[in-house]
């Protein structure tokens, strides 16, 4: 876990993304869960389906931000960490993200 003065950070990654409507929203964290759920990874809390403006996933060590556009230029949640790495992520590879030894999605949640 990182320490951020003096307080333990929640997550080891955050994920950010977004879309162009509500609808597009909703079917991509619809899409996140579903597949995650196939890998037997539950969700602790899922935030924001109703008007899916910003939909907010947690799966412990990992966080998912799933944006409108708008919503997402508004917040500009990006700049919060401008000093992070940032991971390239490929379907294909998704070694950088962990895997069987790191497990960083805990399997635990509703």
């Amino acid at each position: 876990m990182l320490e951020l003065t003096g307080l333990t950070a929640i997550a080891d990654y955050f994920v950010i993304c977004s879309a162009d409507n509500t609808t597009q929203v909703k079917a991509i964290a619809g899409q996140i869960e579903e597949s995650l759920k196939k890998l037997a990874f539950r969700p602790m809390r899922i935030e924001g389906l109703d008007h899916a403006h910003w939909v907010l996933m947690d799966y412990g060590d990992v966080i998912v931000h799933v944006f409108e556009q708008e919503t997402r230029a508004f917040y500009e949640l990006e700049k919060f960490w401008l000093d992070a790495p940032r991971i390239a992520w490929d379907e294909n590879n998704t070694t950088a993200l962990g895997g069987p030894d790191k497990g960083p999605l805990p399997r635990r949640g509703h």
